[in-house]
């Protein structure tokens, strides 16, 4: 069943949070019950925000007074946090009357989420393509530069996903790491990978293998290696634990093998690792397409310049 529709409009690019109230309770007021379920809020910051009418019900905005109703559902939006801004642009490689496709730099999240609301792929998208129902058909992590699928209309979003979910859509990828010459290339990596919830890295264990990439070494120079990776599953962080796992971890790494606190403002020596290619049968049209992403690593390019931390260590478009 669909949801009603929100009866506050998007702000940013984001729709309004919906919460559902309770079957029964002790409340008399609306806002009794959003005064416990909403405690984190600073004080005096519910009665704020009804009083700008910022929280509405079905029936138009909530006041202090609005009688408590079981089951029914508010709408509010949610305060956003303070973000350092990107200060790199996403990219557009095609666009259609269903689909979007971006080339996303480092550091910029793929979706809202913690302290990344503004600053995402999605949010800057829709504010900037004029697309309010746009949504991403899968994810990159927030490290990771290159090509995301997004669905212009929520009808289009199932069909999309289900292509990432049932591995029917070919993904390269490349990255920049260590060149070992007593590796031989081209490998395939097998193993069991696991991330526990509330952790930041993914690990290693025994067990049957749910992770799958191969790696090829494209050309090497200077002790560095520019490589192609194709995964045939889809863990988290897959790629990166891969190649620690062969010992040469991705230049710019923060996660593997070790974790490097870094601040959300630190910009410098990006992960050198990027969404190269998809390649699909769109569901929609059923004709086969192909992208390849126009950025490239910065490591490969110019190392002294990724290593110094300018805005030329980024993933960068050529020319």
């Amino acid at each position: 069943m669909s949801h009603r529709p929100a009866p506050l409009p998007q702000r940013h690019g984001l729709d309004p949070a919906r919460l559902k109230l309770p079957a029964e309770g002790p409340w008399t007021t609306i806002r009794d019950h959003l005064a416990e379920r909403l405690s984190r809020l600073p004080a005096g910051r519910l009665d704020e925000m009804l009083a700008e009418g910022r929280i509405a019900g079905e029936n138009g905005p909530v006041t202090a007074d609005t009688p408590f109703r079981p089951g029914a559902f508010v709408w509010f939006h949610r305060d956003l946090p303070d973000e350092v801004p990107v200060p790199f642009p996403i990219g557009v490689v095609h666009r259609d009357e269903h689909l979007v496709v971006a080339d996303k730099p480092h550091f910029l999240a793929t979706i809202p989420r913690g302290q990344h609301v503004l600053e995402t792929a999605l949010v800057r998208l829709r504010r900037d393509l004029g697309l309010p129902e746009l949504s991403p058909a899968h994810r990159l992590d927030r490290a990771t530069a290159g090509l995301l699928l997004f669905v212009t209309r929520r009808e289009y979003r199932g069909r999309h996903q289900t292509l990432f979910r049932d591995r029917r859509v070919t993904k390269e990828y490349e990255a920049i790491a260590r060149h070992d010459p007593h590796l031989d290339f081209p490998v395939t990596v097998r193993s069991r990978i696991v991330k526990d919830r509330g952790s930041l890295t993914a690990r290693e264990v025994a067990g049957p293998v749910n992770a799958e990439t191969r790696v090829e070494l494209l050309e090497h120079a200077d002790g560095r290696g520019r490589y192609r990776l194709v995964p045939a599953t889809g863990r988290t962080h897959q790629l990166r634990v891969h190649m620690s796992h062969l010992g040469i971890p991705i230049l710019g790494d923060r996660f593997y093998p070790t974790v490097v606190d870094a601040p959300l403002d630190d910009f410098r020596r990006p992960l050198q690792l990027l969404a190269k290619t998809l390649e699909f049968t769109d569901p929609v049209t059923g004709k086969r397409r192909h992208f390849e992403s126009k950025l490239t690593l910065g490591a490969w390019e110019s190392y002294a310049d990724w290593s110094g931390g300018d805005e030329a260590g980024t993933a960068s478009r050529p020319g």
